[in-house]
């Protein structure tokens, strides 16, 4: 065994019809996810019941997809393949489920490693995401273990997470009998408020970087960047995925087929499983061209030897240099409520 702890970060999700409001009023009332300059009390008041109101479409979008979010399960054995093939212990942190939280507490305590290393499976970093769980680990894990604490603060570009999904596409492509020519890759990544990156959140380049990186092995094909996600009238980054879909016939030069490549989405989530596959692939169906959607990244066996690689050989910095050292950017109210899943 190493001297090392490893953990998996991620949002978690509903893992039953019971814990849709929980993990929305988690999500939701959380200030790096939704950055408002109201007291916490006021805030954590206002968006519960926020939550309350969108609990009810949630759930119903939840029973679409199977009655429950599949992130808490994949990540789970995600972990449990790295475990064997690591030799070390790896746990699970799942942000918005918080009947985990303490038994996480008590594992880091009941197993006294010289290092905690943490990937989150965020590869482009945000402060709404991977500082959200760093700010989180700073204020509620006792001192000595943030102090051991290691982080892969991302990897947009590191050579096996591009080379994993050139792989995933060029398999696609090929099992579907797509020709590169005679398609258009949509990278969809999920969108965040303009507002955040205006302010210095870093994660429209590395969205950025991630898309030049991957879309360079597939210079016949039409690729295309754009965020999903968005709701209500304010700014979020652009092109926004719908509109892509609704002018894709145009877009597409002639293409007969639209593939959806979830450049953001390491795990199946909402967005992947209903927003895409029940939203937008049907729009780009109504204007004459096949859609398809790849499953996530970890879905695929060999994923696992992949994080390992990013564990081992990306550099690492500490917990605090993760967490945004102001909190109090504008209310983005409406928008960011459509956060569901990351």
């Amino acid at each position: 065994m190493t001297n090392i702890h490893y953990v998996l970060a991620n949002f978690g999700g509903p893992r039953h019809q019971k814990e849709v409001f929980p993990f929305l009023q988690a999500l939701l009332t959380d200030q790096d996810v939704i950055q408002t300059k109201l007291p916490p009390f006021i805030h954590r008041f206002l968006f519960t019941r926020i939550a309350k109101k969108r609990t009810k479409k949630a759930s119903e979008m939840y029973q679409i997809i199977g009655g429950k979010s599949p992130i808490y399960e994949g990540t789970e054995a995600l972990a449990n393949a790295l475990q064997k093939l690591l030799h070390s212990y790896v746990s699970v942190f799942h942000r918005y489920l918080t009947e985990t939280h303490q038994s996480f507490i008590d594992t880091l305590l009941q197993h006294p490693y010289k290092e905690i290393h943490i990937l989150p499976l965020f590869p482009q970093f945000s402060y709404a995401t991977t500082g959200s769980i760093a700010r989180w680990f700073q204020e509620k894990l006792p001192s000595h273990i943030v102090s051991k604490i290691c982080w892969v603060k991302s990897y947009p570009t590191h050579p096996v997470f591009i080379e994993a999904h050139q792989r995933h596409i060029k398999e696609f492509l090929k099992q579907h009998n797509l020709r590169e020519q005679e398609t258009l890759l949509l990278f969809s990544a999920h969108g965040i408020p303009q507002k955040y990156v205006d302010t210095g959140d870093p994660y429209e380049n590395e969205c950025n970087n991630s898309f030049e990186s991957i879309r360079c092995a597939f210079p016949q094909a039409l690729s295309v960047l754009c965020y999903q996600s968005r709701f209500g009238h304010r700014k979020w980054l652009k092109p926004y995925t719908i509109d892509v879909c609704q002018k894709i016939s145009s877009l597409a030069e002639h293409r007969k087929h639209a593939v959806f490549v979830p450049l953001s989405f390491i795990s199946e989530n909402l967005e992947t499983l209903y927003e895409i596959e029940k939203t937008y692939m049907p729009i780009i169906r109504s204007q004459g061209l096949n859609a398809y959607c790849m499953s996530a990244l970890s879905s695929r066996k060999d994923s696992v030897f992949t994080f390992i690689s990013i564990f081992e050989n990306a550099p690492l910095c500490t917990n605090q240099m993760l967490i945004r050292k102001s909190k109090t950017l504008a209310c983005d109210l409406f928008s960011s409520c459509a956060r569901q899943e990351i």
